[in-house]
């Protein structure tokens, strides 16, 4: 049963003195809210999001003259001991000791680095070196983060013939780098691919993309300014790059230099897969001093990423060492 009963009239009901000030209090602060709502300022858009970073995770941005280097890590792989791997004469093990000591620089337990180049010059893309390939390399993954397509890359230039700088030519059985000219010294790429038993990354990424190489002989342009440069002795037809001129200019080391402490501290200093030793300490007292006489930007392979900078000459000239100084990180 419904109820019929009239219902009070609210709004009829007397305003007390108390609910009265209830009132008066609630209105007033409404309105001293007003006029502080009408002076807040505009709401202020979000700050634009920041430019991607000139440098970052596993790849670094170098301006060199009107060319820009891009050292692109390949990655790492564990290295038990640096002697006497990476200083093999064994007559100087000792102060090869000394002088990793002298730096802090770990003996044991460490790392060895593999650092691609890609050179942007005159509207060209060269990219020098790729690393080791398959599950183990990184080049592809750090392109992507440098914003680097690899389909944009449109020379690819092979320092020598050894794994972890040929093994990123193929990915899955295919060209890496299927819209690039292919480049190689000749007798580099005809001491690989005529052994009697190529192994299997000579196979894949050397014989299996024949047909894409061009074969060049030292001192050949591979782009316009930029030349390939005879540094035997690592092994016997290596080529380095060099890019630019004078102060303006780089030189690409690839394996030629070595490691970055003991092939530059001491003359005479191999490391224990150089085809020809001797030879390619000589190779390496050349490059040196052609770097520090010119004042070159240099990278090589197996420094320590972000792996390039300039040298410099320690002691009398004819007798003293060289030091690698790493460039200045920038991160925009």
């Amino acid at each position: 049963m419904s109820d019929a009963s009239p219902k009070p009239d609210v709004s009829a009901r007397p305003v007390n003195r108390r609910d009265a000030l209830r009132l008066l209090g609630t209105a007033g602060l409404m309105a001293a809210a007003t006029p502080l709502a009408r002076a807040q300022p505009a709401p202020v858009p979000p700050a634009p999001a920041p430019a991607a970073s000139l440098n970052g995770n596993g790849f670094y941005r170098q301006r060199i003259g009107e060319m820009t280097a891009t050292v692109v890590s390949d990655g790492t792989a564990p290295l038990a001991a640096v002697l006497p791997t990476w200083g093999a004469n064994p007559d100087r093990q000792d102060e090869f000791a000394a002088t990793l000591a002298e730096y802090r620089v770990p003996a044991t337990n460490t790392v060895n680095h593999f650092n691609p180049v890609v050179l942007e010059v005159g509207g060209r893309r060269v990219l020098i070196d790729t690393g080791r390939g398959g599950a183990a390399g990184q080049l592809l993954a750090n392109l992507g983060r440098a914003g680097i397509d690899p389909a944009s890359i449109d020379t690819v230039f092979i320092t020598h013939g050894h794994g972890d700088h040929i093994g990123g030519l193929t990915t899955n059985g295919q060209p890496t780098f299927p819209g690039a000219r292919h480049m190689m010294g000749a007798a580099e790429f005809q001491f690989w691919t005529t052994q009697q038993s190529p192994n299997a990354a000579v196979q894949a990424n050397l014989i299996g993309l024949r047909d894409r190489f061009t074969l060049i002989q030292p001192g050949a342009e591979i782009v316009s300014g930029v030349t390939a440069v005879a540094t035997p002795g690592h092994t016997l037809g290596h080529l380095s790059v060099r890019a630019g001129s004078g102060s303006a200019g780089l030189l690409v080391f690839g394996d030629a230099a070595g490691h970055f402490l003991l092939s530059l501290r001491h003359r005479g200093a191999y490391i224990s897969f150089d085809t020809d030793g001797a030879l390619a300490a000589r190779t390496r007292q050349r490059l040196f001093n052609e770097a520090v006489e010119e004042g070159l930007w240099v990278t090589g392979y197996h420094f320590p990423f972000h792996a390039i900078g300039h040298l410099r000459r320690q002691g009398l000239r004819l007798l003293g060492g060289y030091e690698f100084e790493p460039a200045l990180w920038q991160w925009e």
